[in-house]
């Protein structure tokens, strides 16, 4: 848009209104159609916007009653697709990890890891229960000792100490 000759000839507050015109569509997806209404709903004066919004509205598409980014649209639509895939894709993946799983955490014998395989964020833990990474975590976090802290017995930091509250 910047390299755009019609871009470059608009004047500062024509381009003002654009970027702001952009703004509310990528969060509200449209605009009010009435000079008046966008005026109130941009926060600008009315008589600014009646005078910029003809040159403006070449980046925009109007139905009469609602201003529409076709550019902005197109990107939004262009990100849906990209987290679409990435979803399939996640779930493709997904399936694939969990083909590789044996069908019951208790059929497996006893002597073996169900954290051996890779992929698998499984790991066994006390009496055949199975818990997630993020439970495992916590389980052991929930094992560690509580730090206590003592006072120090140090010259240095007593003298350090007294520095700083001014002694």
């Amino acid at each position: 848009m910047l390299a755009s000759r019609q871009y470059r000839v608009m004047t500062l507050a024509e381009r003002g209104l654009l970027f702001s015109m952009r703004l509310e569509c990528w969060v509200n997806r449209c605009l009010p159609a009435d000079p008046h209404l966008l005026a109130r709903v941009l926060g600008y004066d009315a008589g600014e916007v009646v005078a910029a919004l003809p040159n403006v509205m070449a980046f925009f598409r109007s139905d009469g009653r609602e201003i529409t980014s076709p550019e902005l649209d197109a990107y939004r639509e262009h990100l849906a697709a990209i987290r679409e895939r990435q979803s399939q894709g996640g779930k493709q993946g997904a399936a694939k990890t969990n083909s590789r799983r044996p069908p019951s955490a208790n059929s497996e014998p006893s002597g073996g890891s169900s954290g051996d395989s890779p992929g698998n964020p499984q790991v066994a833990c006390g009496s055949g229960v199975e818990l997630s990474r993020a439970e495992s975590s916590r389980a052991k976090l929930s094992r560690t000792p509580v730090l206590t802290v003592k006072p120090l017995d140090d010259p240095w930091v007593d003298s350090y100490n007294a520095a700083s509250q001014g002694q």
